[in-house]
């Protein structure tokens, strides 16, 4: 094999891996949004964290910042402090679909991605300590990932369970 098809088969690798990751971890979010009842999605049950909804809210605020303004330009603009702090007790189901809607974007934009587009310098001011476009959806799943976990706890503190066995 030479090495431009090396090149292009690890790219479609790269682009298909992350696809089903970042589909993977939001069926992960759906799961452990579903595990309670309606009436719990907003509910805090330690004074120093944050509910089902709003990790939500945050993680769609996460992704259509950094990688639908940061890689794909869609000038979303971020107010990060509301996704922990809004009053407004959204329907579940509405939450769900705006972050679904987030996940979609995800996808679309890494499968409009090239090797340039991976290796493009990230610009916005608040990028992380990584340097490529690629490096910044590690980064997006890594933190889906994490907030999955706190999920994990928050249903487990409701007294419910996502019935999903241990991953990994």
């Amino acid at each position: 094999m030479n090495l431009s098809a090396t090149a292009g088969t690890l790219l479609a690798t790269v682009k298909s891996e992350l696809i089903a990751y970042f589909r993977h971890l939001g069926q992960r979010v759906e799961r452990h949004a579903y595990a309670v009842p309606e009436s719990q999605f907003w509910e805090k049950p330690f004074a120093f964290g944050n509910s089902l909804g709003h990790l939500i809210l945050h993680l769609t605020g996460n992704l259509n910042y950094y990688v639908g303004s940061g890689i794909a330009g869609t000038g979303y603009v971020r107010n990060r402090t509301r996704e922990f702090t809004d009053p407004t007790r959204y329907p579940r189901e509405q939450v769900l679909q705006h972050f679904r809607e987030a996940i979609d974007l995800v996808v679309h934009t890494i499968e409009g991605m090239d090797e340039a587009a991976m290796l493009r310098q990230v610009t916005f001011p608040d990028k992380h300590p990584i340097n490529t476009q690629f490096g910044l959806l590690l980064v997006c799943a890594a933190h889906l990932n994490n907030h999955i976990g706190q999920m994990a706890w928050l249903v487990q503190a409701l007294g419910k369970h996502t019935g999903e066995p241990p991953v990994w």
